[in-house]
């Protein structure tokens, strides 16, 4: 048990690739078997996570580190270590994607190994980015993470996917490369280290630092996506198999988040100070935006796209507050998110199945002939609202309670976006589930037991969240207080494994 516990984050990297040996041993003809072998194997890295959730201490120290030297010429190493932010969010992707390819076991026709092989590739890195203490190593990751993403689009997306997977990379590649541009500044500053450690100890002087997260800012506020950066992700969500719109709106997006808590906000303190207004400004006017564009939308898929601007609006202004309440309420914001959103475009996508068609004009009255399925679209639907008792509440009202300390007036207009995400998502299940039934919708199918497998999961957690938060938030506060000091006092920076040397006063790196 000992070389799985010493490397369990590896284990939890890199175990999806285990899903990869059925597929070069399947012949052709016998997809069903090869789909239901890598299912069965996909649930190793959950196991893997949940283990890792339950050894989790929470001291608010990087846990379960791991060092290989990678490149000693250039200090360079393979280091993953789990703090509170990170944790959840590996144990959310490692859940997702079993629940994604039980969904969409009946979707995919061509190419099936295809398929299953970039999903499993975006698995891996994206676990990668949530784990790397090494910022060329999560550099390697976070670009690993976007080519299987884009031949998912492009392969196996809808008739304008070609379109919507160069967008996506054109847009995702420019932040990135700026992203690297500043990493490498870091990297000579802090005696050639790629370590996170030295470089968060780094005090630079407030314009470098202005400058280098405009970088790094600009290509996670691609990947959130902040507004006015966001017009790729519609294009992406609707032309997506719904595989791939599940994990891009589940944990995908949430990259972009996770790198302003990792390294733009530690890094950068006085830009931050400087610059921290303007990003809660664009994520208020990304949440009412995002709210007022999703009104119109004739589309299911489009109008749940467009939704997501405007909550992971909320998780950024909730970073940008600074506080306890804030930055905790975001943290949890993005799993609630990934919970909620994924589960739309699960129900989306069963939809679609069954009628080839996302258009709301096209349904009308499914309550009476779908129970099951109108019953799960309105449990999602009160958790994106935020409705009491559902997930999504206690993080978005966390948000509200710490952005309203540093950003008061900002905070008021953003409640304007629960109001008005109450509207266009009741709006569009009136159309859709209630009234008469049309015609065409009458003998449609309800659940099945697949689906019913899938969705179930996502409704225990939405509510196990909503009435009992604390199991998440325990894990999330130490890491919120080691953030909060060490944006502005520099400490508990540990010392670089590769050099021995650390520019910190040091901390418990277990």
């Amino acid at each position: 048990m000992d070389i799985f516990r010493d490397h369990l984050l590896t284990w939890i990297i890199f175990s999806p690739l285990l899903g990869l040996v059925p597929l070069f041993l399947f012949p052709s003809g016998r997809e069903k078997q090869l789909k239901g072998v890598v299912l069965a194997l996909s649930l190793i890295p959950l196991g893997f996570s949940l283990w890792l959730f339950a050894s989790f201490q929470g001291t608010g120290a990087y846990e379960f580190q791991e060092m290989v030297p990678w490149m000693r010429g250039y200090q360079a190493a393979y280091q993953v270590g789990v703090d509170g932010f990170s944790l959840l969010l590996i144990c959310l992707t490692t859940f997702l994607l079993p629940l994604v390819l039980l969904a969409t076991w009946n979707d995919v026709h061509r190419n099936v190994k295809g398929y299953l092989f970039f999903f499993l590739l975006l698995e891996t890195g994206i676990l990668g980015v949530f784990s790397a203490l090494d910022l060329l190593l999560f550099y390697v990751f976070w670009e690993a993470a976007l080519i299987p993403m884009y031949f998912l689009i492009g392969i196996w997306g809808g008739e304008e996917r070609i379109y919507a997977s160069i967008k996506f990379v054109l847009y995702t590649m420019v932040g990135s490369l700026l992203m690297l541009v500043a990493i490498l500044y870091l990297y000579f500053a802090a005696g050639h280290s790629f370590y996170w450690g030295d470089m968060a100890a780094l005090h630079l002087p407030r314009m470098t630092q202005i400058v280098l997260f405009a970088a790094f800012g600009l290509a996670f506020a691609i990947k959130v996506p902040l507004f006015p950066f966001h017009t790729w992700l519609p294009d992406a969500h609707v032309q997506a198999p719904t595989g791939g719109s599940v994990i891009l709106a589940g944990v995908l997006l949430k990259m972009g988040t996770y790198g302003f808590a990792r390294f733009a906000i530690p890094f950068f303190p006085e830009a931050v100070r400087a610059l921290g207004p303007l990003l809660a400004v664009l994520s208020v006017i990304g949440i009412v935006y995002g709210a007022l564009v999703s009104m119109v939308q004739v589309d299911m898929k489009k109008l749940v796209a467009y939704s997501s601007v405007s909550h992971l609006g909320f998780v950024v202004l909730g970073l940008f507050s600074l506080n306890a309440q804030g930055v905790s309420g975001a943290t949890l914001q993005m799993i609630n998110h990934g919970l909620s959103t994924g589960g739309l475009f699960f129900l989306v996508g069963m939809l679609y199945e069954r009628r080839h068609t996302k258009l709301i004009a096209d349904f009308g009255g499914l309550a009476t002939s779908m129970p099951l399925y109108s019953t799960c679209f309105f449990i999602m639907l009160f958790s994106s609202i935020a409705l009491p008792g559902t997930n999504g509440f206690i993080g978005e009202f966390l948000i509200l309670l710490g952005s309203y300390q540093t950003h008061p007036i900002l905070t008021t207009v953003a409640t304007s976006g629960v109001i008005f995400a109450a509207i266009y998502m009741l709006w569009m299940a009136q159309r859709v589930f209630l009234g008469k039934v049309t015609p065409k919708n009458q003998n449609i199918a309800d659940l099945s037991l697949r689906e019913g497998v899938v969705l179930l999961p996502i409704i225990v957690l939405i509510f196990w969240i909503g009435f009992a938060p604390g199991f998440l938030l325990d894990k999330i506060n130490p890491t919120t207080e080691v953030f909060l000091k060490t944006k502005t006092e520099k400490i508990s920076i540990p010392p670089s494994p590769v050099t021995g040397e650390g520019r910190g006063e040091g901390g418990d790196t277990n």
